[in-house]
């Protein structure tokens, strides 16, 4: 009997080691491991100056004379932010993947931050590096680039994936009641007009949503080591090993290298010069997927990037538009649930190749 009890502790002891290595295994490898994988399927990070002078910073993948895929990443990331869906799209696409400006390593020219203005870089683009047309897939902000390329520069798109971008909440009168307006735009402007902190990253975490979720004690404790190892590492991404991905997320995607003056633009709306989203919308002729997050809300304020309503109107003005709804209440799709993703940009493929566009 007491040989059997010590196997069934060992045996239960082994597995509670096993998980707890997996545990922080992961929590140490989930960003590098992505970079990684997608370095060994043939990703390179290159640079382009554009006639003007503009740098554009990008990734590219294999030349394997597939079908060009162009994505642009959303407000506050890079383009590596799609590490995880990278080496199997690189199967089917051959993949382009820009840094906006602003970010990352591209130029951080603030009369460029505006939707229009970012879309005709990239329709430039298109024709010095890629040449020839493509199919662009844009996240947030980004796929409202995109949807303005498809709109008024038909002859480079071959179709277009919207990201879980945010048409119509972010219009004044709407924004307001949005948690990326309450807890982004709002706040910077918030700690710009006072002057007892100077770290903004430090002022934004003591005023964070997520302090209500986790409480006061908890937070305190991981926001304090969020900001050490921002003062460790200012270049680098926060990365605290001991913490879960789902938490680690919070703070990384606000330490990525971005321009706050690009935020500064939705707040004063300047972004949106001579962009009216239904317009843009309704001038899409070419096959375009719109793909959902769930939508979900605290109160009035809308936690989601966009309403289940304003997602239908979306649909509605597109000529050849179709809806997906995935099954996630992260706005970043591609980033949490990257085989859905993956398998929508190929069957997006596949109908575009059948309606030989």
């Amino acid at each position: 009997m007491k040989k059997r009890m010590k196997m069934i502790f060992l045996g239960l002891f082994a597995l509670l080691a096993f998980l707890v290595g997996g545990y922080f295994y992961n929590n140490i490898t989930y960003i590098e491991k992505p970079l990684k994988e997608m370095a060994r399927a043939g990703f390179v990070e290159k640079q382009v100056e554009l006639k003007d002078g503009t740098i554009i910073n990008y990734g590219e993948g294999p030349d394997n004379e597939k079908t060009p895929l162009l994505l642009i990443h959303g407000q506050g990331m890079t383009w590596e932010d799609y590490a995880k869906v990278l080496p199997e799209l690189s199967k089917h696409y051959h993949v382009f993947a820009v840094d906006c400006h602003g970010h990352g390593e591209s130029d951080w020219n603030p009369e460029k931050y505006t939707a229009k203005a970012m879309a005709v870089d990239f329709i430039e683009f298109i024709d010095k590096v890629i040449g020839e047309k493509v199919v662009v897939s844009g996240h947030s902000s980004g796929g409202m680039i995109a949807a303005w390329m498809a709109a008024h520069s038909p002859d480079h798109v071959l179709g277009t994936v919207i990201e879980d971008s945010p048409f119509f909440s972010t219009e004044p009168g709407r924004r307001e009641n949005t948690y990326v307006w309450v807890y982004g735009f709002q706040l910077y402007e918030d700690f710009k007009n006072q002057n007892k902190e100077k770290d903004y990253f430090k002022y934004s975490l003591e005023r964070s949503y997520w302090r209500n979720m986790f409480g006061d004690f908890l937070w305190n404790r991981f926001s304090k080591e969020a900001v050490a190892y921002h003062e460790k590492h200012p270049t680098e991404p926060v990365h605290i090993k001991y913490l879960p991905p789902q938490i680690n997320r919070i703070f990384e995607s606000a330490t990525y290298p971005y321009d706050r003056k690009f935020g500064e633009t939705f707040y004063d709306n300047s972004w949106f010069e001579d962009y009216n989203q239904a317009e843009v919308l309704s001038k899409i002729e070419s096959p375009t997927v719109f793909i959902k997050a769930n939508t979900s809300y605290d109160g009035d304020l809308l936690m989601a990037a966009l309403s289940d309503e304003d997602a239908e109107r979306v649909v509605q003005l597109l000529e050849n538009g179709q809806k997906i709804d995935v099954d996630t209440p992260g706005h970043d799709i591609h980033y949490d649930k990257p085989e859905e993703f993956t398998e929508i940009m190929v069957d997006f493929l596949q109908e575009v190749e059948k309606r030989g566009v």
